[in-house]
């Protein structure tokens, strides 16, 4: 059907005023998009979102009006519930549409036939949305009128899915009439048949994604995670666009950090699932740019990083007064929230796992109807706000700055019982990408199902997303620095070092004086002793950065025990990450090499100084 045609079709969906503001915008694209998934999920109307506050505020009514959220006791503040069926991403019916002559070459992606895939989820949307409006909303990531803008649209049934977007996303609709040529994303959304206000059939729940036309769609869903397009699913859509435009885009926090002088230094970090990523980039004492995913680019010789996002849609489970001050004070004034599957007792407030003061006695949650010592815990562990990050006292004021931050540092954490030592720096940016990006291993955990303990590979913590071939994303990281004049420090963090007790050897609270340290190390203020794994902070230079920022006397005792070179661990780890990666296709020949050659770093430590070796035995940088 031609643009005519489908203009026809729109015409008897939407009044004159919507229909205007896709006219408006003179792309035939939009229009052909639009009415292709208007034809197919045959809404009752259409409803076209621009960058104006009434269209903003239309969306949020209707959320309350249809149900998909109720108001709280506190103004602004919404609830709203995805069903006990449908609280986390959908890995397995997650899928790439991939066509029958390139199989092979994305064969270690969890992917469909591409025209199967295209017949089977577009069966599931031919008429979903009879009898429910179409949100068409219009968006951008990362920040308007920059090199990091990509445009995208939305289209749902769901207002959850709207207004969530409209707190985690930069209004796109201008940004569509300055790049009428720009190609953009697509991202199509229905929750199906909803049954107390959240999807029935749950069984038919389909994310499939279509690389080649930056197309995602999403079928009889509501959990965020699956639903919101410009989340996670557009990164696989990013990822697969900066492997042909040589850029990054990379599931990383962005944060400033100060030194004394009051002067700011911005990092990106890639951690796993619980292993402090969010509390890092949220850490006291520093801003925050972004928690979830930046996209780098080289400008002038430097690296540059923009937060894809303008908000939060982050795990609200023991976030307290004590844990995350900053942003428990938001989560608790009066501004727009929404909270996901969360507990309301019978005044309406929100109670979370880990909420300062008394569980309630009766409530509803994510199950329906709870009481205090029934088999459903109060929140689910999954359970999520959605918040501006301007609500923030913390927001770094670059958010919005359309050139980025320049970067002066990479980190890479994971959840590491008995091997890394808790900061360190590489040798170089090949060096730091291979061992330390490319080798992240988090431990599973209590909360994880299955045993705990077990040792999950993770390069960059984005092998979840990946759209490209693993030998050519890192490619992509290896290559990156190429042309570059200032090539940024690359740090590993482990805040999960345990004693033979079992008990962690860092406070809470250390992160702050890693970050300084790797901070001033970044721009050579301070020396460092040189270890078989990368270059470790001396003694002097952390007992003063413990006094200086959390007033606390650091001894040489701890220094040495979370300091100390674990040769064992550490050749055992080289072990299993060389074997991942020889049984991979077409990974560079740089990472086979830095992997022997710091195998072999450890074993001449080793022949030299023990097993076990504390940092008094190191010697200093020359």
């Amino acid at each position: 059907m031609d643009e005519n045609k489908y203009l026809d079709l729109l015409t008897g969906k939407m009044d004159a005023g919507q229909l205007e503001k896709l006219t408006i915008l003179n792309n035939p694209a939009i229009i052909n998009f639009i009415g292709k998934y208007v034809e197919l999920c045959n809404p009752e109307s259409v409803f076209v979102r621009t960058d104006s506050l009434e269209d903003v505020k239309v969306i949020k009514d209707k959320t309350l009006e249809l149900g998909e959220e109720k108001s709280l006791n506190k103004e602004g503040h919404t609830i709203h519930y995805d069903g006990i069926n449908d609280q986390a991403r959908d890995k397995k019916n997650t899928k790439y549409l991939i066509p029958a002559e390139k199989t092979k070459q994305y064969e270690f992606l969890n992917s469909t036939d591409k025209e199967k895939g295209l017949t089977e989820v577009h069966d599931y949307l031919k008429n979903i949305m009879q009898g429910k409006k179409m949100f068409v909303c219009f968006f951008c990531l990362g920040p308007v009128d920059s090199d990091f803008s990509i445009l995208a649209i939305q289209i749902t049934d769901s207002s959850y899915v709207a207004h969530s977007e409209d707190l985690l996303y930069r209004p796109g609709y201008e940004q569509f009439k300055k790049d009428k040529d720009k190609d953009f994303f697509r991202f199509v959304h229905s929750a199906g048949v909803l049954e107390n206000f959240v999807s029935k059939n749950t069984d038919e729940r389909r994310v499939y994604i279509d690389l080649d036309d930056n197309i995602v769609f999403s079928t009889n869903t509501q959990y965020a995670g699956n639903t919101v397009g410009l989340k996670k699913l557009s990164l696989r859509l990013a990822i697969q666009k900066a492997s042909r435009e040589n850029w990054l885009a990379e599931h990383m926090f962005v944060m400033g950090i100060k030194n004394k002088e009051g002067e700011k230094s911005y990092f990106c970090g890639a951690f796993p699932s619980m292993c402090g990523k969010t509390s890092t980039a949220m850490v006291s004492g520093e801003s925050i740019v972004g928690d979830d995913i930046a996209y780098l680019r080289s400008k002038d010789g430097k690296v540059f990083a923009a937060n894809v996002e303008r908000g939060i849609f982050g795990i609200i489970k023991d976030v307290s007064s004590s844990s995350d001050p900053v942003l428990f004070e938001a989560l608790n004034e009066p501004r727009e929230v929404i909270f996901s599957n969360i507990l309301i007792d019978d005044q309406n407030t929100p109670y979370w796992i880990g909420k300062d003061g008394e569980e309630p006695a009766k409530g509803v949650n994510y199950a329906g109807d709870w009481v205090k010592g029934s088999d459903t815990s109060p929140s689910h562990k999954n359970a999520r706000y959605t918040i501006k990050l301007s609500a923030l006292e913390n927001v770094d004021e670059k958010l919005e700055a359309p050139e980025g931050v320049e970067v002066k540092g990479l980190i890479y954490g994971g959840r590491d019982s008995d091997t890394s030592v808790p900061v360190e720096e590489s040798f170089s940016w090949e060096h730091g990408i291979v061992t330390k990006a490319a080798s992240i291993e988090s431990e599973t955990t209590a909360a994880t199902i299955g045993q705990e303990g077990v040792r999950v590979f993770n390069p960059m913590s984005n092998i979840d997303f990946l759209a490209v071939p693993l030998g050519k994303y890192l490619e992509m990281n290896l290559d990156f620095p190429k042309n570059l004049k200032t090539v940024p420090s690359i740090f590993s963090v482990n805040y999960f070092l345990r004693n033979k007790e079992g008990q962690f050897f860092n406070a809470i609270k250390d992160k702050r004086v890693w970050l300084k340290w790797l901070s001033l190390r970044s721009d050579k203020k301070v020396g460092a002793l040189l270890s078989p794994t990368g270059y470790v902070p001396k003694y002097d230079d952390l007992k003063a950065l413990f006094k200086e920022v959390l007033d606390k006397d650091y001894t040489e005792k701890d220094y040495a025990e979370q300091f100390t070179i674990r040769i064992p661990e550490n050749l055992a780890k080289i072990e299993r990450i060389s074997k991942i990666y020889n049984e991979q296709q077409q990974i560079p020949e740089v990472v086979y090499s830095e992997l022997k050659a710091q195998g072999t770093r450890l074993k001449e430590f080793q022949a030299k100084l023990g097993d076990y070796i504390t940092p008094d035995k190191l010697e200093e940088e020359k």
